[in-house]
């Protein structure tokens, strides 16, 4: 009745002002009456209307913004996607999403679509907002940088660091000496065309570096806390060179350039003794995310704007001032990181795609339409090269590394980026870079960026490396080695109590190592330690209650599975536990499996079910990653499907054929070291027809009386199934299980699924 009476009311109300607002506007026409009004009109259709409206809705600067910011995002997306699919960091994608919407290929070959996406009025929209966006994207550089590593590493780092820097940079001068009468803007004095050309070479690309070193696995090992706080050191030193560049470009001169050398000076000053203390106490009164009011976060973004506008008006770039601003973040990376989330979405998906795309939309590679041009932009590239790469790789040589990873040193120094586009982008705009140079150069960046990769795995070739973790691994030859993978810290917990049953009492002579690897695109790499240290916490606490030694290996890789494929062979591991990434006892496993509920209790019903399903296993058992692990790996793999085990003290081993009489060895090893109960139940009479098993069985009886008992036994009733703790079985026996005597499923206890 009272869902009625509302109806009524809702339509009483409706009804009644809706007939008071027609009546007002009809006689409202009166009152036009001596007045000027002039009413739209149109011979044409309301179709035809309608459509000129859209029309011009669509040219509306607005409309034309969102949907060249929605084109942006979605090119950007995708050309990232594809350069993670060939092992290259995304920044390459965003960077060629950039040129292939510009003049190069869109203007060039879609001149019609690119006017009305692009059209010229609207680059200052787009022009601002990528500034908005970089300004943001420097704050979290700024943010990310960990001055504590610089301190720690300074000889080293400062050392390869400037070597990397002035090297480079005085190649860089010494090719504009040749190149400026030809390729420099008629009006820009050489100095400032020769400093711009000294710092594009000089340049690298801080978080493009740090993401291929986490992604490679290297970035606790010496090399790669070398090449981190390298790049860190550069950055630092770049960003103050730039400023004092930019500075003598907007001045002219040095002498007048000195004046505004002078207030850079004061302003570092003032954000380091002032504002970082004032900083700093904030974050002690407000330590926690939840304390963090907005209030306090717009002190932060204050000063972030502040700072900018400050370094902008001093004369060395609104981004000297971003970066300064989240170098002076109070050191605590937990408070920084509250920071960095806040900002680094919006900033890196939605703004800094804008900025590649702007700096596309004016790289005109057309213009190098002459064999003359290729040959210069190849002699760019080998200046850049040489540069940077042998004059980082020298610099780490003569500090006391070996020639590896010196040369990795460099390579990896090498790397450009998005940094080189920003100050070539403020070279352009400065009017010291001309659009031919401009598109040399950004040629340039994209080149040495895109050959790290592939050149750090030539020289590993060349020196047939192994990454460190494995050479320590390998260099203790322990005598067992159980690797455990998992993706998820309580299903590594299950893994750890099931090796430290094979184990348990050949602890210093085994070796078991916790393994999590994870998408590159998944995970930022300021967030990476927080990520790791949450993600094993459970398992070394399961270690310490097990007393069991075990190692962790965090790894970030764009393949996740071949990551792991080669790590497991590399190691020489003698067994890797796995586990699925969706437990096949969550909800109903026959209904997910063979397409009916577990219910049915009848097994003649259940077995007639099954008829025509021989194909179910492969395609519903395991997940994608899983059934790929088996197929790519030649190491024994344990599949583990846990059902929340505690212990390993009773344990059965369901006999249908050969490959399950092989799983006897793992039985004795519990027996052995965790003095299990195993249970043989010999399904089809195997024994009986193999007397050479009944006798391994046997001998394992012998020495261990009272741990292994054989049982005849066709079918498995619960109350045998409940008293179990764990089920070892072959990957063909489980096969048949399910095909056979599914019955049992719904009621087993972790199922340990070994594949030889």
């Amino acid at each position: 009745m009272k869902k009625y009476k509302n109806t009524l009311f809702y339509v009483a109300v409706i009804g009644f002002f809706a007939v008071l607002i027609y009546f007002i506007s009809q006689h409202g026409v009166t009152l036009e009456t001596g007045r000027n009004v002039q009413h739209a009109q149109s011979g044409n259709s309301q179709w035809t209307d309608f459509i000129n409206s859209m029309i011009f809705n669509l040219k509306h600067p607005l409309a034309i913004l969102l949907a060249q910011i929605v084109t942006i995002i979605l090119a950007a997306r995708l050309f990232g996607w594809m350069s993670n699919k060939i092992g290259q960091p995304a920044v390459i994608g965003e960077m060629i999403a950039g040129i292939v919407l510009g003049p190069s290929l869109l203007g060039m070959y879609f001149p019609e679509i690119s006017s009305t996406l692009f059209p010229k009025e609207s680059l200052g929209n787009i022009q601002f907002l990528s500034q908005i966006g970089l300004i943001f994207f420097m704050y979290t550089i700024g943010m990310e940088l960990d001055l504590k590593i610089l301190k720690n590493k300074a000889h080293e780092a400062v050392v390869i660091s400037h070597a990397s820097i002035i090297f480079p940079f005085a190649l860089g001068m010494g090719l504009a000496y040749f190149i400026y009468q030809e390729f420099a803007p008629a009006n820009a004095p050489f100095l400032s065309f020769a400093l711009f050309t000294g710092i594009s070479m000089s340049v690298t690309a801080f978080p493009v570096l740090a993401r291929i070193v986490q992604e490679r696995g290297i970035h606790k090992t010496k090399l790669g806390t070398i090449a981190i706080t390298c790049a860190a050191a550069d950055d630092i030193t770049a960003w103050c060179i730039l400023a004092v560049v930019i500075a003598i470009v907007k001045a002219g001169d040095f002498g007048s350039a000195l004046y505004v050398i002078l207030l850079a000076v004061g302003y570092v000053l003032f954000m380091i003794k002032i504002v970082r203390p004032f900083l700093h106490r904030i974050s002690t009164i407000y330590p926690t995310k939840s304390t963090i009011t907005r209030p306090i976060i717009a002190i932060f973004f204050l000063v972030l704007i502040l700072s900018s506008y400050a370094t902008e008006v001093i004369g060395i770039h609104a981004l000297f001032g971003a970066f300064m601003a989240g170098a002076i973040m109070p050191d605590n990376m937990k408070f920084r990181n509250i920071f960095i989330e806040k900002v680094e979405d919006v900033a890196v998906v939605v703004l800094l795609p804008l900025f590649f795309v702007y700096t596309g939309l004016r790289t005109e590679i057309g213009l190098l339409n002459d064999p003359h041009l290729w040959k210069i932009t190849g002699l760019i590239i080998l200046v850049a090269v040489t540069g940077k790469f042998v004059g980082s790789a020298l610099a780490a040589k003569f500090v006391g590394q070996n020639w590896r990873e010196s040369l990795v040193i460099g390579a990896l120094m090498n790397t450009r980026g998005l940094m080189e586009l920003i100050v070539l982008n403020i070279g352009y705009d400065l009017g010291v870079l001309d659009a031919e140079i401009f598109a040399m150069l950004v040629i340039m960046a994209l080149i040495t960026t895109f050959m790290t990769g592939p050149l750090i795995d030539f020289i590993d070739k060349i020196f047939k490396h192994k990454s460190d973790e494995q050479i320590l691994e390998i260099s203790a030859q322990p005598k067992y080695k159980i690797l455990l993978n998992f993706n998820s810290p309580d299903k590594g917990k299950a893994l750890l109590r099931i090796a430290n049953a094979f184990i348990k009492k050949d602890n210093e002579n085994s070796l078991v190592t916790g393994m999590h690897v994870v998408k590159s695109s998944d995970i930022e790499h300021h967030a990476l330690e927080e990520r790791e240290g949450k993600f094993f916490a459970p398992l070394i606490e399961e270690a310490e209650n097990l007393q069991q030694n075990v190692t962790t290996m965090f790894k970030v890789s764009t393949d996740t599975i071949q990551e792991t494929i080669d790590v497991a062979q590399k190691g020489d591991y003698d067994l890797m536990l796995t586990s699925v990434r969706n437990s096949i006892y969550s909800g109903s496993f026959l209904g997910n499996i063979l397409g009916f509920t577990t219910k049915i209790i009848d097994p003649d019903i259940l077995i007639e079910q099954v008829k025509g399903r021989e194909n179910m296993f492969d395609h519903s058992a395991f997940d994608e990653r899983t059934k790929q692990l088996l197929n790519k790996t030649n190491i024994p793999v344990g599949i583990v499907l846990e059902k929340g085990i505690e212990k390993v003290e009773k344990v059965f081993l369901p006999l249908f054929g050969n490959n399950d009489a092989d799983l006897l060895k793992y039985a004795q090893r519990l027996i052995s070291n965790n003095e299990a109960q195993i249970i043989i139940v010999d399904v089809s009479g195997y024994t009986k027809k193999h007397s050479e098993v009944k006798e391994i069985i046997r001998s394992i009886e012998n020495i261990a009386p009272n741990h292994i008992s054989l049982l005849y036994k066709q079918s498995l009733d619960k109350e045998f199934l409940e008293e179990m703790d764990l089920m070892i079985v072959s990957i063909e026996s489980w096969r048949n299980l399910i095909e056979t005597k599914s019955i049992w499923i719904s009621n087993v206890p972790t199922t340990l699924i070994i594949a030889e």
